[in-house]
This record gives structure tokens, C-alpha cells and sequence, in this order.
């Protein structure tokens, strides 16, 4: 099951959600400007999650940002298409990348090496526990603007099946193939 922490809609008491979240993992994407990949992989790994037996799910929040992304830009129309085409929803916008994210997330998920670069620098070889990968181990996740749906279409595709398995390396050990863990 999915949470946005202390967004629920409702006001909720802060040991409440303080125990929701000591017991929740942290799945943190992240891209350059937070308006196209990490986000789409966000509402694919949110979705994947949702549709997992209840006997297998994890309290699990899903978030994304990006290292220079500018805090409140929507997602793309492309990206918010391609995921329509598959029946997915995201409302998000974009966030800046933090060193409190990182910190905060058991499991971050980058696009590129250089973005994978930026994350271990801003940690300063302080990670604290938070397993840091790129979210392909055979190469970068190129950046599809500009150009045009169809990259769009190919890359939420192949997000339904990379994060998945991801998630099945980094939250749930599977196979720890391409993970670097700033422990």
C-alpha cells in the first residue's frame, strides 16, 4: 500500500503517523528536471505496488525529484499521456532534490550515471544506510523531450517492466545486481 506522508486528506495525529512512517520504506527517483522520467517512473512503481496481493505488499511511499529540477512544474504532457495510455494517473509536480530526501529514502533510483554521481555528492559519503542505484544497471535512462510521444510511450513501457523488477532487487532482495549502497 501506497502513502503520501501526512497527506491523507485528513488530519491525522502526529504519533499516528510518525509510527506509519518508522515502519514505511522510501522509494526515491530521480531525474534532472523531475518532469519526465523520475516521475513517470514514480506513478508506474506506485501502480505495480498497489496491484500486489495484500499478503505481499509493503507500507512503501514512492516519491521523485530532480537534481535541478524547479520546485512545482507539472509533468509533461507527454509523460502524463503515455501514462493515461496505460491506465495510470500521477498528479504530481516537480520537487527539487535534497540531501534530506536521500537521507530520509531506504532506496533511491537515479536515471543516469551523472545523476547517480550528483546523489553520492550531495551526501557527502554520509548516506546513512540508503541503498543508491541507477534505476537501469546496464546504462542511463535517456531523457525523451523533445522527442515526441512515441519515446514517451517506449519509455513508460519499459518502466512497467525495469521498475518492477527494481523494486524486487532493492525492497524486497531478490537480486542486488548493479546496487550501490552508500552503507
Amino acid at each position: 500500500m501506497t502513502y503520501a506522508l501526512l497527506e491523507f486528506g485528513c488530519a491525522v495525529e502526529m504519533a499516528v503517523a510518525a509510527e506509519i512512517e518508522a515502519s514505511m520504506k522510501t522509494v526515491l527517483f530521480v531525474c534532472s528536471g523531475n518532469t519526465c522520467r523520475s516521475p513517470m517512473a514514480e506513478a508506474v512503481a506506485r501502480q505495480w505496488l498497489d496491484q500486489l496481493p495484500a499478503d505481499d505488499r509493503e507500507d512503501v511511499f514512492v516519491a521523485s525529484a530532480g537534481v535541478w529540477a524547479a520546485d512545482g512544474a507539472p509533468p509533461t504532457q507527454e509523460t502524463v499521456e503515455a501514462l493515461r495510455r496505460l491506465d495510470i494517473a500521477f498528479d504530481g509536480h516537480s520537487k527539487t532534490l535534497t540531501t534530506a530526501m536521500i537521507r530520509k529514502a531506504d532506496v533511491v533510483l537515479t536515471m543516469t550515471e551523472s545523476h547517480l554521481e550528483a546523489v553520492h555528492e550531495m551526501l557527502d559519503g554520509e548516506g546513512g544506510g540508503t541503498t543508491i542505484a541507477r534505476l537501469d544497471p546496464e546504462g542511463d535512462v535517456a531523457d525523451p523531450i523533445g522527442q515526441g510521444q512515441s519515446e514517451y510511450n517506449d519509455l513508460a513501457k519499459r518502466f512497467q517492466t525495469l521498475v518492477p523488477l527494481r523494486l524486487k532487487e532493492t525492497l524486497f532482495n531478490e537480486d542486488r545486481a548493479g546496487i550501490r549502497s552508500s552503507r
